[in-house]
């Protein structure tokens, strides 16, 4: 049984970290679009 949890707990670990990271890039590139848009810079 700790075989099984503990495979699951490693097939798990890209899945939160693949999440996270699309977080991330949504909201970079709507704050980038919407820079752009308003003719200022991101930074």
């Amino acid at each position: 049984m700790a075989t099984f949890f503990l495979t699951l707990y490693v097939l798990i670990w890209p899945l939160i970290v693949a999440a996270t990271l699309f977080a991330i890039c949504k909201g970079f590139f709507k704050d980038w679009r919407e820079a752009r848009q308003e003719g200022r810079t991101l930074i």
